[in-house]
């Protein structure tokens, strides 16, 4: 299954850096990473509280 996912987040990018430029391409990748975070997050795989907290 993840590998669909990579293919389809791959194919979204190539398309926003082909018809947006690069800005469109940075901007998709960084939603991207955003959502797979939250997303990860919400199935509680990760906490993100101890991600970005200091120590």
């Amino acid at each position: 299954m993840w590998s669909i996912v990579g293919l389809a987040f791959g194919t979204v990018l190539g398309l926003a850096g082909y018809f947006g430029g690069f800005a469109a391409f940075t901007l998709v990748l960084l939603f991207g990473a955003a959502g797979f975070l939250a997303g990860r997050a919400y199935e509680g795989e990760i906490n993100l509280v101890d991600m970005f907290s200091r120590r």
